[in-house]
């Protein structure tokens, strides 16, 4: 009998030992179903953990490689199954004139987490490159990163091409200078300051499509 309290207990403590021992028990779809809900749980403990400041960066980046190995160790079983569900696209970078990548990547592990297939577009990303892909791939939810200052001009041109091309997209910035008044003037549909937070808003928006 698979304990999965006992497994998102151990996620959200970053206890790899347990994590690993209990998911070594998994031998159908129904239980790695079951297993991934209770991963997916444990990382919420993680992120609502670092918003109240008892876990920090370093946890976080543990806590997504932790998820990593999780999803790679129930990959065999849900493998078209049902419980794998269908799995909500969305584009996710750094925007232009801002090189860092920390926090993309520790929200990218987050949301991938969750269940999301993420199309990472990398660092210094061009408004336009968000449009077409954005296009290309029918994607209705973009995650836009800055840690610069200058990251609000270009989120702001960003957020304006994927308007001015008629694109039906939700759009959620994230990074140290974003805020409530950066968003009203960037235009965005969200803001967050944390990674859960991200996470929450896009489920949400994933949730209505």
């Amino acid at each position: 009998m698979i304990d999965f309290e006992a497994l998102a207990a151990a996620m959200g403590e970053l206890d790899e030992d347990t994590v690993k021992e209990i998911l070594e028990a998994v031998d159908s779809a129904g239980n790695a179903g079951k297993a991934m809900e209770a991963c997916q749980k444990g990382m919420d403990t993680v992120g609502r953990l670092f918003e109240e400041g008892e876990y920090f960066v370093g946890d976080l980046i543990y806590a997504g490689e932790l998820m990593t190995d999780a999803v790679e160790v129930l990959k065999p079983y849900l493998a078209g199954s049902e419980s794998a569900g269908t799995k909500t696209r969305m584009i996710l970078c750094t925007v232009k004139d801002d090189l860092h990548d920390i926090g993309k990547n520790i929200v990218r592990s987050m949301l991938e987490a969750n269940g999301f297939e993420v199309l990472d577009l990398g660092i210094d990303c061009p408004a336009q490159k968000v449009v077409d892909t954005a296009r290309a791939e029918n994607i209705k939810i973009v995650a836009l990163s800055g840690v610069l200052t200058l990251a609000l001009t270009s989120m702001k041109a960003t957020v304006q091409a994927i308007r001015d091309a008629g694109l039906d997209v939700k759009v959620i910035i994230g990074g140290a200078p974003v805020s409530a008044e950066a968003c009203k003037n960037i235009g965005a549909d969200e803001w967050a300051h944390s990674p859960q937070k991200t996470v929450d808003t896009c489920k949400a928006w994933a949730a209505e499509q």
